[in-house]
């Protein structure tokens, strides 16, 4: 058997064993596709987990990342300013921080109109 039919022969099967899968990018909401392939290699590297993010995502969360590591080396302060919607009025907003995964992020409006309710329902 030749050089080309064996890896044929290999990619065939790691498509029987790993089909292709469509997964939701948790930052875009964009579906992407998890390869036969990408998921060959996930399993031959022991990696458990499957992607969560789609490549444009891992990559600006790399460079968000490599960004704020650099900054702080460097001694410098920055100030970032990360664009969201609102999770109460569906307003685009921005906020000084980077978003954790699955919480709301609010406006400024919705944000102080909800503290001011949760003084109020506190004190009565």
């Amino acid at each position: 058997m030749s050089e080309r039919e064996e890896s044929r022969e290999l990619e065939t099967s790691s498509e029987l064993e790993h089909p292709d899968r469509i997964i939701r990018c948790v930052d875009c909401n964009e579906t992407f596709i998890w390869t036969s392939g990408e998921q060959a290699f996930f399993h031959d590297k022991g990696l458990k987990n499957e992607p969560k993010r789609c490549k444009p995502c891992k990559q600006a969360k790399n460079e968000r990342l490599a960004a704020i590591t650099a900054a702080q080396t460097s001694g410098v302060r920055q100030r970032i300013e990360v664009s969201v919607q609102c999770a109460q009025c569906g307003q685009q907003t921005t906020v000084p921080f980077y978003p954790s995964q699955g919480r709301p992020v609010y406006c400024r409006s919705c944000f102080l109109a909800g503290r001011a309710s949760k003084t109020n329902s506190a004190s009565a």
